[in-house]
């Protein structure tokens, strides 16, 4: 902050002394002029962009109206602190839990989760299934859980892999699909409860849809963010696996919202932070995003 100086000295004149003081260092070196013209523009730019905010506030709130502008859940700056020299943490609030998100300081991109990367001699021997089992009970049939959201660029690519990996072990483990936040608009709170509901009427069936959901409905609804386009695909996938589409649609209308608000808690009450999320038994499983390592881990 640039202190006043006293006595108005910009308004009149005090003196004689000083008002020459300025015009004699200036004349004898004019890089001092320069350096204050460039201090009075920077303080110009930062009130004017900033309105007497901080940066992070405004890349705060400038990713909250983002978000918001898509529809879907609508969620209220917080706070923000300092993550790095170059990321901002920023806390927002959705239906009274506060979620921390990670943005760059130029407000350009964001992320969920940020993982310290850290590699030493002991980790670098880990394979993955001795990572992925730490911390898990074992048990004669699993629980298995997929923490997502429906339109997530990232959840997409773990749903078809373990879409794979049910089809293979349904009969030895407990797979679900929790789709417990929407971020991406109104296709996307559709969607999943589109989701909840097959699992409810057809639980039988519901991977072989999450799967092909990934491949077909994805791709072209994930574009154009159309509700109607996630509405009429999703049916007509219904159809073709021979799920009633009509009792599904009739459970989104009457317990959608219930079967949401349930997701929701329990990723909070688990503490999952980011789509996807592997869940084994309880713990938080860290495996690759593939057939393989999911079924190397579930089998563990």
């Amino acid at each position: 902050m640039v202190k006043k100086k006293s006595g108005n000295s910009h308004a009149k004149k005090s003196s004689e002394k000083s008002e020459k003081r300025p015009t004699t260092v200036i004349s004898k070196n004019p890089w001092v002029l320069v350096t204050i013209i460039l201090l009075a523009l920077t303080i110009f730019l930062l009130v004017a962009n900033y309105g007497g905010k901080s940066s992070g506030e405004k890349v705060g709130e400038a990713f909250v109206d983002f978000i918001n502008s898509k529809g879907g859940a609508q969620i209220e700056y917080v706070n923000f602190s300092d993550f790095s020299p170059d990321l901002y943490k920023v806390f927002v609030s959705s239906n009274g839990a506060e979620i921390p998100v990670y943005i760059t300081k130029d407000g350009k991109y964001f992320v969920q989760i940020v993982s310290e990367i850290k590699t030493t001699e002991s980790s670098d021997k880990k394979d993955q299934g001795d990572s992925a089992k730490e911390g898990v009970v074992k048990s004669d049939r699993p629980s298995v859980q997929l923490f997502i959201w429906s339109y997530c660029p990232y959840g997409v690519t773990a749903q078809k892999p373990l879409s794979e990996v049910a089809a293979l072990l349904g009969d030895y483990a407990d797979f679900e699909g929790v789709l417990y936040y929407a971020g991406h608009g109104e296709h996307e709170v559709e969607q999943n409860k589109i989701q909840e509901c097959i699992q409810k009427i057809a639980p039988e069936s519901y991977w072989e849809y999450a799967g092909k959901f990934v491949d077909q409905i994805y791709p072209k609804c994930g574009q154009s963010r159309d509700k109607q386009c996630d509405l009429t695909e999703s049916v007509a996938l219904m159809n073709s696996l021979g799920i009633d589409s009509a009792a599904v649609m009739s459970c989104v209308d009457s317990e959608g919202d219930s079967l949401a608000d349930k997701s929701y808690k329990l990723a909070q009450e688990l503490g999952v932070r980011g789509s996807p999320t592997l869940i084994i038994n309880g713990k938080v499983v860290n495996a690759a995003r593939n057939a393989q390592a999911y079924k190397e881990a579930v089998c563990e």
